[in-house]
């Protein structure tokens, strides 16, 4: 699972070298829809916090003060954005059709983090992947696959008890 997502954030930063992020980094943009996901259904968990924090530090490489700065970076341009229009715009420059793809996917396994899917954030994740031109046969593939990994992930920990 997580050479997927490795590989999809090395991607989106191969010709990002600056180790500050500038406003229209666009490693800004996928932790503030990371956000605007976790926040959808009106409550964010300690387990969806530290799902996206581990993401963006093991795949972004960062430290802990780069990682504190890019979350404040992205909490400060989630609080600014009225709708999704300013993040997948700016994504849907930076991204081909793959890694638009596997974003979806990240959403998803933040959103199953908890444990739970609710009503609102499969509302906010159709806007999202409308947005970035994902169909909603793929969206519904990616739903699919993060349930599947976090049932996998409950059958291992319950082997292991």
């Amino acid at each position: 699972m997580f050479e997927r997502f490795q590989e999809f954030f090395q991607n989106l930063t191969s010709d990002n070298t600056k180790k500050g992020f500038a406003p229209d980094d666009p490693r800004i943009a996928v932790a503030a829809l990371c956000m605007q996901v976790m926040e959808a259904d009106g409550q964010v968990t300690d387990s969806e916090t530290k799902r996206l924090r581990k993401l963006l530090k093991d795949q972004y490489g960062l430290d802990r003060k780069q990682l504190d700065a890019l979350m404040a970076a992205g909490q400060e341009a989630e609080s600014d954005a009225v709708d999704y229009y300013r993040f997948t715009s700016d994504l849907k420059r930076h991204l081909n059709t793959e890694q638009r793809l596997e974003l979806i996917g990240v959403l998803w396994d933040i959103v199953y983090a908890d444990g739970e899917r609710s009503e609102m954030e499969d509302d906010a994740i159709w806007r999202i992947a409308e947005l970035l031109g994902v169909s909603a046969r793929e969206r519904i593939q990616k739903r699919q696959e993060a349930a599947r990994r976090v049932t996998d992930t409950e059958v291992v920990q319950d082997d292991a008890d």
